[in-house]
């Protein structure tokens, strides 16, 4: 599929309209996204929230299946997630998630994604299963 018709894709999901997320790159089976920072995701501490670096991750992956697989894979949904959260991200600073498709079964998808500051420095680390539609 193409950037284009990936980035529509994104911008269609109504969940992740409040992310303001952003594809950098894309390839088949594999998908960068930026999430921009955004101050009503911001813990009390100013670090960014767990949950927004997991949205993150499930987003990346969702697109780095459906650039492998095809429109057929819209359906595919999230059935595991395991997060390692390793560093804080700052809330004012943006970061970037990169999924990685690594085997894909005959209904299981399954992948790992990892959370990064802009300066390089890793901030979580996912393993991630999916199911594809039937």
């Amino acid at each position: 599929m193409s950037r284009e018709e990936l980035e529509e894709i994104l911008s269609d999901a109504p969940f992740a309209e409040q992310y303001g997320f952003r594809i950098e790159a894309v390839e088949s089976g594999t998908c960068t996204l930026i999430c921009p920072s955004n101050k009503k995701f911001m813990r009390p501490d100013g670090i960014v929230s767990g949950p927004l670096l997991m949205a993150t991750a499930d987003a990346a992956m969702c697109i780095a299946i459906i650039s492998n697989l095809g429109r057929d894979a819209i359906g595919t949904v999230t059935t595991e997630m395991k997060t390692n959260f390793l560093s804080a991200a700052k809330w004012d600073e943006d970061f970037w998630c990169t999924a990685k498709v690594l085997k894909t079964g005959s209904r299981l998808v399954f992948g790992t994604a990892e959370c990064m500051a802009k300066n390089g420095r890793l901030l979580a680390h996912h393993s991630m299963t999916y199911i594809r539609p039937a």
